[in-house]
């Protein structure tokens, strides 16, 4: 329920004080309701937030102790780890989502590649060139998208300025940060299938 800073009102959006009296009923009962239900919002993001830690700890504790087993540091923070309970039902997912950027090579991949359709100029690759400059187009904040620049990496073509291109969009990827996602599962007797144990209220 909403503090009551000034006995009698109730301050609204913009910080004004309005009556208590002057308030609709309605109104009054939405505002606890967003109130109560925020606060309880809160309370299990808490509690989420511990968790997280809580699991991040365990997995980087387990797989050091793999790793002993070998005699080799593993390192608990770093790669992608698939866990199975004993009988099969359970699993967990650990997976590091890295935040790419590109450094200055992407500009002279930029231009072997434009040398590249030059002079491969006849109509037949103009769905090359549209390949390319949609690769290299900005979002509305001036960022180049990460994907369709990769994708281009995917392309069989044996060109020696094409593959220093590639080469050169190697080199500029920069990594900002890694961030760990660990996933639950259950598997479903019947199919054999793993459902994900959400932890994500819109999806429950």
């Amino acid at each position: 329920m909403q503090t009551q800073k000034f006995p009698g009102y109730m301050q609204d959006a913009k910080g004004n004080l309005v009556p208590e009296d002057k308030v609709k009923p309605i109104d009054k009962v939405q505002n606890e309701l967003v109130y109560r239900l925020c606060q309880m919002a809160q309370d299990q993001s808490a509690v989420l937030a511990v968790f997280k830690r809580h699991t991040a700890g365990e997995l980087a504790a387990f797989i050091d102790l793999s790793g002993a087993e070998y005699g080799v540091q593993v390192g608990g923070d770093k790669g992608n780890v698939t866990l199975l309970s004993f009988d099969g039902r359970f699993k967990v997912m650990r997976q590091i989502s890295d935040s790419i950027s590109f450094g200055p090579q992407l500009l002279a991949a930029k231009q072997l590649i434009d040398n590249c359709v030059h002079r491969w100029a006849a109509g037949a690759n103009d769905n090359i060139r549209a390949l390319v400059n949609h690769a290299f187009q900005t979002d509305k904040t001036g960022q180049i998208n990460t994907a369709r620049v990769l994708a281009l990496r995917q392309l069989d073509i044996k060109d020696d300025e094409w593959l220093r291109a590639m080469q050169a969009i190697a080199d500029s990827i920069q990594t900002q940060s890694s961030k760990p996602y660990v996933r639950f599962y259950e598997r479903n007797d019947l199919t054999g299938e793993y459902l994900p144990i959400s932890l994500n209220v819109a999806a429950v």
